[in-house]
């Protein structure tokens, strides 16, 4: 492989360059208008003899080089250094967690929340070649991780996932599978697969059409269902009882199951109720076993060798030889 920027988002710093140069051209311009209106020719190069316009010259090439190596330091020039990690086979997996309220409810304990981000952990260790995302949805959707081979990464995402992560309340599962189709690459008809984890209170009756258009750009929604079909109170921490609804009556948060098999059914994808959280696992590894494997960039082992040290050195010195060249020639003595 060769060399390349870590941080490409730093390329706009390049256009300051073309700014800097015209501003010194237009700095050249006048200066030269000026010296023309001061008057007489020779009396205006007598009293500027020891100004050099070439010093002036060279400190601006000195500051303009010294910017450009200063962005290439930014954007950390590189290059592979190693073939550990350079590919790696395996399938694109999005998990899409539910972290609403009603999953505080504590069918099964200590509550949905809990339990589901087992299977999430116990899913990722299955799942040790595969990229993992994560998107997070209540009222709105979020991309709390692009996809990654990082499951160190993912496991911390996780595990810090809640109701607060996401302030808008409710459950919006269509909006939670189209960001889901987002985090895939365009360009890739297959490999794509979302599990999608949630006890399917939806106030959002176009779940079941959103994930039909997805499964036409080749997307399998696996859904599990957590919770109970009798259904449980949600406890509410602000007042540290259950949450009510406007006429004062505890809320009871049921497993809708019909939603969640209608958008696996829809999909090709396979419904589990979460009660075994080795079962479970056991069941989407056999559904996702059909989706073929391919192999992809994983720089995340790779190690590099960077030139960031290089450039910083490069524009320090430049800046430091700036500083000490004057634009004022030194004044020969004169000998009496």
């Amino acid at each position: 492989m060769s060399l390349q920027f870590q941080y490409k988002e730093f390329y706009w710093l390049f256009a300051a360059l073309i700014v800097f140069a015209l501003l010194f051209i237009l700095l050249v311009k006048w200066k030269a208008r000026v010296r023309r209106r001061m008057g007489d020719a020779r009396l205006v190069n007598a009293l500027t003899q020891h100004y050099s316009s070439r010093r002036f010259t060279l400190k601006f090439i000195l500051l303009f080089v010294a910017f450009a190596a200063g962005v290439v330091a930014v954007m950390n020039l590189r290059r592979p250094g190693g073939e550990e990690g350079v590919s790696r086979k395996g399938i694109d997996v999005v998990i899409a967690l539910d972290v609403s309220r009603s999953m505080l409810a504590a069918d099964p304990a200590p509550n949905r929340l809990e339990r589901a981000k087992q299977l999430v952990s116990k899913l990722m260790n299955a799942m040790p070649d595969d990229r993992i995302g994560l998107v997070l949805f209540a009222g709105r959707a979020y991309l709390q991780m692009p996809l990654t081979p990082d499951h160190g990464a993912a496991a911390l995402y996780v595990s810090s996932a809640g109701p607060d992560a996401v302030p808008q309340q409710g459950t919006v599962i269509s909006e939670a599978l189209r960001l889901s189709a987002n985090a895939f690459n365009p360009a890739d008809q297959r490999y794509k697969a979302v599990v999608l984890i949630s006890d399917g209170e939806d106030h959002d009756p176009e779940a079941v059409n959103t994930a039909k258009e997805l499964a036409a750009r080749g997307m399998m929604i696996n859904t599990v269902g957590i919770g109970s079909p009798e259904g449980s109170l949600i406890p509410d921490p602000a007042t540290g009882g259950n949450k009510k609804d406007e006429a004062g009556n505890d809320v009871v948060s049921r497993l809708n199951e019909d939603i969640l098999q209608q958008i696996a059914a829809g999909t090709n994808g396979v419904y589990v109720h979460l009660q075994d959280s080795d079962a479970a696992v056991g069941q989407l590894r056999q559904q996702l076993s059909g989706i073929e494997s391919k192999v992809y960039g994983d720089v995340s082992l790779m190690t590099f060798k960077t030139y960031y040290a290089w450039f910083a050195g490069l524009m320090l010195v430049l800046l430091v030889a700036e500083y000490f060249i004057p634009e004022i020639k030194r004044r020969r003595r004169v000998a009496l």
